[in-house]
């Protein structure tokens, strides 16, 4: 049986990757919506990718381990490419909590199960997390090693304590680096690596929305501010899984990258730092 590369949430980001890593192997591409995989499997198919579809929906167990028997029954996973999640502009605290947190934490689980020996897997967090202020280690340590089917009931976690769209999102983010840097050392014991990448401001569809809503003034403010003074872009965020998922980055796990042009650099020690 040949390779299998699992790029779930197969927007812009997702395709890089799969462009970057795919090659000679079957991608398989999962959505909440299929439509959207389908759109992006007709582009990969139409550059001469080997490419199959599933819809997943992961902030549901049973159904990303639904995915995790089809990647099986393809073939040998030796790649995951974790990209899906919502935004605070797009949802509300409660539904970003189950969607990147606890959602990251099930598909982190379910791959760390499949994931063969050599594979590698990519979750994409983002630089929101590096600008929510230090945790105690007590914090670090849920957020990295509570089993995923507890972890919205953390009293840190519940709705109550976290009312505001954008620090759920920081706090999902910053949780997926310390749940990679956990998860590094089971998938370890499968001879498997695993790492995220933090961008900053991507010119996708999500952040087209980010810079359209109700936070555009700052995200605009980002770009400008920052060391880059522009945007990324998807293929740059591929270059970077690239190396990671690849022989090159053999000897990196358990490690978050972050890629944002400089912002959070800005945001603690320069020109974005918030006012005292």
């Amino acid at each position: 049986m040949g390779e299998v590369v699992v790029v779930i949430g197969p927007g812009a980001i997702g395709q890089a990757i799969a462009r970057r890593v795919g090659a000679g192997k079957q991608v398989l591409l999962a959505d909440l919506r299929e439509e959207n995989a389908e759109a992006a499997a007709k582009t990969l198919h139409g550059a001469g990718f080997e490419v199959s579809v599933a819809q997943v929906d992961v902030a549901s167990r049973h159904s990303v381990r639904a995915l995790a028997e089809r990647a099986q029954s393809l073939g040998i996973v030796t790649g995951m490419i974790h990209a899906a999640g919502v935004s605070p502009t797009q949802a509300s605290p409660e539904t970003i909590l189950k969607v990147d947190l606890y959602g990251t934490a099930i598909v982190l689980e379910e791959f760390g199960n499949v994931i063969a020996r050599g594979g590698s897997g990519i979750v994409i967090a983002s630089q929101s997390g590096h600008r929510l202020p230090a945790l105690t280690a007590e914090q670090n340590k849920a957020l990295a090693t509570t089993p995923a089917d507890d972890l919205l009931a953390h009293p840190a976690l519940r709705l109550g304590q976290i009312a505001d769209p954008l620090h759920a999102y920081q706090i999902s983010k910053r949780g997926n680096s310390l749940r990679v840097m956990a998860e590094a050392v089971r998938w370890g014991k499968r001879g498997a690596r695993v790492n995220t990448i933090s961008p900053g401001i991507i010119i996708t569809p999500l952040a087209r929305d980010e810079l359209s809503g109700p936070r555009g003034e700052g995200y605009r403010r980002m770009i400008e501010s920052c060391a880059a003074g522009r945007a990324g872009t998807p293929d740059e965020v591929g270059s970077v899984a690239a190396l990671l998922m690849g022989p090159d980055g053999a000897f990196i796990t358990g490690s978050d990258i972050l890629m944002d042009g400089g912002v959070t650099a800005a945001y603690w020690f320069g020109e974005l730092a918030p006012r005292s």
